[in-house]
Formats: C-alpha cells, sequence, structure tokens
C-alpha cells in the first residue's frame, strides 16, 4: 500500500509541476505590468503638477500683488456706499476698484476693501487710520494676503449640556433652588416611595 501511495503522489507532484510553473508565469507577467502602470501613473502625474503649478504660481503672485496694492477698512457704517469711501480714499491715489463685503442675504458686514493702482498709495491710505465715516472710527491695515489650506484653528469648546435627555438639553444641567439652598441638581432619579412621582 505505501508503494502505490508514493507512486501516486509522485504522479501528482509531476502533473501538478506545469501548473504551477504556469501560474507563476502569469503572476510574474501580472506584477511586471502593475510596476508598468506604476511608472505611468507616476509620468502622468508629474506632468500635470507641472501643468498645474506654473498656473497657480501665477494666480498667487498677482493675488500678493494686488493684495500689496490694497488696505482692510473696518468698522465701516453698514449704510455706507461705495461712493463714499472713494471720497474718503481718493486723496491717497487713484482708486481700482471698492469691495464692501456683504452676506447672503445682501446686508453689509461692516468691513470693506480699497484696491489702489499705486502701491505708493496704501501707505497713504494707513495714514487714514482711525479717521472718522460717517460718525464710525475707520480702523484702516494693510491687506493680508491668504494662503490656501492655512485656515487658523480653534479648537471646539466642550457643551455643557452633553448627556442630558433630549428634553433636558436647552436647559443647564443645574438650577438655583427657589429656597436659598444653593444649586441643586435638575434631574434627580425619583425614589421609590417618593410623594413627587
Amino acid at each position: 500500500m505505501d508503494r502505490e501511495d508514493v507512486v501516486m503522489a509522485a504522479t501528482d507532484n509531476e502533473e501538478a509541476a506545469p501548473e504551477l510553473d504556469d501560474m507563476k508565469k502569469r503572476l510574474k507577467e501580472m506584477e511586471d505590468e502593475a510596476a508598468a502602470l506604476r511608472e505611468m501613473q507616476a509620468k502622468v502625474e508629474k506632468e500635470m503638477s507641472s501643468a498645474q503649478d506654473p498656473a497657480a504660481a501665477t494666480s498667487q503672485a498677482s493675488r500678493e500683488e494686488v493684495d500689496s496694492r490694497s488696505v482692510f477698512i473696518g468698522n465701516v457704517d453698514y449704510s455706507c456706499t461705495p461712493e463714499e469711501v472713494q471720497q474718503h480714499f481718493q486723496s491717497c491715489g487713484t482708486i481700482n476698484r471698492i469691495t464692501i463685503r456683504t452676506d447672503k442675504y445682501g446686508q453689509p458686514k461692516g468691513y470693506a476693501y480699497v484696491e489702489f493702482f499705486e502701491t505708493e498709495a496704501v501707505q497713504e491710505a494707513l495714514l487714514l487710520n482711525e479717521t472718522e465715516l460717517r460718525g464710525r472710527q475707520l480702523k484702516v491695515t494693510a491687506k493680508r494676503t491668504n494662503i490656501p489650506g492655512m485656515k487658523q484653528f480653534r479648537p471646539r469648546r466642550p457643551n455643557p449640556y452633553m448627556g442630558l435627555p433630549p428634553r433636558a438639553s436647552h436647559m443647564p444641567p443645574y438650577f438655583y433652588s427657589p429656597y436659598g439652598y444653593g444649586k441643586v441638581p435638575r434631574y434627580r432619579m425619583p425614589m421609590r416611595y417618593s410623594p413627587y412621582g
């Protein structure tokens, strides 16, 4: 019996050897194809990034150049018009554009930007800091350039109402007792034989 088992095992190995070689060949072909695809993808990504960088660099450079000719004006009266802002800053130099920022409903936010044709006009405009327009003292500073992706991180404050039942989420966790005994927990476990339930 042992001899037959050995002979059968040898024939199984001989039959499996070509299949195993074929599988190894296919695996090698697949690995070569995957390496070629990775190379092609890297090449395409390199071409795409080189094509996008000049446009992004020029737009960033032009944005910085425009911002160097602009000033931020804070504490602008809500009913102030661009013509009034232009009249206030026309002594500084030639104005290219005035932007009064508004919210999604079209209401002014209380600040504006003035873009000049010359960069020297910015220094003249900074001298108008703390001057009055429509009875409000203006805050004039040089406009800063925002860097994309560099948002200031502000951590979230903990919510003191977390963990309360849904009906109590609008109430503080403690209230002051009308009897003058200090803070009393808002929600207590009811006692079994309490007259209050």
